[in-house]
């Protein structure tokens, strides 16, 4: 038990022990309906100075594209904390000098990221092969309803709103046709594009002054 403890509290493996005690603070909080799965997977293709294209490109070529990203970021996190654990164990007795401490640690810091990602694509394609074989629902969001942007902002490449539906409310992708539009501003949704499962919208005011 000391030697564990050790481990997961000294580099590299605390890093994933850091990330992979927020992954199940996360999962838990989840469970529990104080939040949506959904709104994280905004957050991560929208933020600010993330390149939403290039993750989605990344996911392609993992073959995890339509995975929620959360469940794959959650997974690699644990994939890489134990592939960090076991290397570290293995390889403790060399790990008494300091320097000696650092430079392995670098190492088996990024040996455990990189199998970490391969053994993630490997545990979820199967995952993904059967998500494409459920079939598409209807989209619930009828044209003309209001939502609310969350996003910083909302232009036509990014962002995403919460609209109303009569429950606990939706959290979509939606884009402008070429404003871009701050958070807070009250959006009417005029258009579905199937293509990426996204909502052209423009402002409320914009939508009643042009009727």
């Amino acid at each position: 038990m000391h030697q564990f403890l050790n481990i997961i509290v000294s580099f590299p493996t605390v890093v994933f022990t850091i990330l992979l005690a927020f992954s199940l603070l996360y999962w838990m909080v989840v469970l529990l309906g104080l939040i949506d799965t959904e709104v994280l997977d905004s957050l991560f293709f929208d933020a600010d100075g993330v390149d939403a294209g290039a993750l989605a490109g990344l996911l392609t070529r993992l073959g995890l594209n339509g995975v929620p990203v959360t469940v794959i970021i959650s997974l690699i996190v644990l994939f890489a904390w134990l592939s960090s654990y076991f290397a570290t164990l293995l390889l403790w007795p060399l790990l008494s000098n300091q320097v000696a401490h650092l430079l392995l640690g670098a190492g088996i810091f990024i040996a455990a990221l990189l199998a970490a990602v391969v053994l993630t694509a490997i545990a979820l394609r199967p995952v993904r092969a059967l998500l494409k074989k459920i079939p598409q629902e209807t989209p619930k969001v009828v044209l003309g309803r209001i939502g609310v942007v969350r996003s910083a902002t909302v232009s036509a490449t990014q962002g995403y709103a919460l609209v109303e539906d009569g429950g606990a409310g939706l959290v979509l992708q939606i884009r402008t046709v070429d404003e871009t539009l701050p958070r807070g501003t009250r959006v009417v949704l005029i258009e579905h594009i199937a293509a990426n499962n996204t909502w052209r919208v423009v402002s409320e005011e914009e939508f009643t002054g042009a009727v």
